[in-house]
């Protein structure tokens, strides 16, 4: 990657015109079905330009999955950048959103005492579980009835493609903007590209500016995107066979699983069998091949995991539940899909 960037990324200024990044932006548009990209460093600078973009006059409200990114892991950006309130809902079925729990959860009429929902945001993958597309576009369909935009953090989407075989412009349709990382899943050191329509794109670039997100020589990062779309994206449906690996693993063991494989996740309850994820984290590290994980219940398998470190960690736990019920570790219940601490 590095060599092919070296090569083939230009030196221009993308508060301009950068020729790489400007490429890479048409492509990401084109295979979105959207009209334009914009692209940014991260993804919260991502989301935040996304949904700020289409704010307009306060008050307003953006309604989200209560574990969403957005909310949880985005240092209060909605609240400070754009001035939001958030509806923050729990998925009645446990694991996505459905149209019922957002019209349950809507904010609209004539009454003054709340803010309008203004933004609707999902997130597909959200702990690697994917997002169903019929239940987004009932959503979707329900949202612009309301006059009311769509925000998909799709940080992982590229992962729910390669999962389902569904293509990226079905996938980004139901959406007025779609966030992207490169970094997460397919392994660019830098990047994500926010798509959207021209004039909204537009609107993006001078909060990208306003934010601090403009950049000069971006040409070097938009042609690493570029190689990790197409070397490493056809490389995801391997991470996710061998996530299923370590979730069969897990279920073996006796661990219980709070959000299954269905990409490249696992979350997972260590007091299930009695230990802790400090005392996971510290045996694989101590590990010959050293395992790095952080003292936390998510795992991700990704490009560069291999099938052996996978077998060194299930042999770590499993030595751990081998341990405890020695020890007189009796099982607890377990607790509900998705509320571990899973960030460390």
């Amino acid at each position: 990657m590095n060599e092919y960037a070296l090569q083939h990324g230009t030196l221009g200024d993308d508060v301009y015109a950068e020729p790489s990044t400007i490429a890479l932006e048409a492509h990401v548009a084109k295979i979105t079905g959207k009209e334009a990209g914009l692209f940014m460093s991260s993804g919260t600078l991502s989301n935040q330009i996304g949904i700020r973009t289409h704010l307009m006059q306060p008050p307003y409200t953006v309604l989200l999955d209560q574990r969403s990114h957005v909310y949880k892991y985005e240092c209060g950006g909605l609240g400070f950048h754009s001035g939001a309130a958030v509806s923050t809902v729990i998925p009645s079925n446990g694991h996505h959103l459905t149209l019922a729990d957002v019209t349950e959860n809507m904010v609209y009429g004539p009454d003054v005492h709340s803010a309008p929902t203004a933004v609707i945001s999902l997130e597909n993958t959200l702990n690697g579980t994917i997002f169903p597309q019929d239940e987004i576009i009932a959503i979707s369909k329900f949202a612009r009835s309301q006059d009311v935009n769509m925000h998909l953090d799709g940080a992982r989407l590229w992962h729910v493609a390669a999962e389902t075989g569904k293509s990226m412009e079905e996938l980004c349709e139901p959406f007025d903007s779609v966030s992207l990382c490169f970094s997460k899943g397919l392994g660019a050191p830098i990047g994500s590209m926010l798509v959207g329509q021209k004039e909204y794109i537009t609107r993006a670039r001078r909060f990208r500016k306003l934010f601090g997100g403009g950049m000069r020589q971006t040409g070097f990062l938009a042609a690493s995107a570029a190689y990790a779309l197409t070397y490493n994206y056809p490389l995801l449906p391997k991470v996710h066979t061998l996530t299923r690996k370590l979730g069969a693993g897990l279920r073996e063991v006796g661990v219980t699983i709070l959000s299954g494989a269905e990409t490249c996740m696992v979350l997972y309850d260590a007091s299930s069998i009695g230990t802790t994820f400090e005392e996971v984290a510290a045996k694989a590290k101590a590990l010959p091949e050293p395992i790095t994980l952080r003292p936390a219940g998510r795992l991700v398998v990704h490009l560069q995991t291999t099938e052996s470190a996978v077998d060194d960690l299930l042999a770590v736990i499993r030595n751990l539940a081998d341990e405890k019920r020695k020890a007189g570790f009796v099982r607890q219940t377990p607790t509900t899909n998705g509320s571990a601490k899973i960030y460390g």
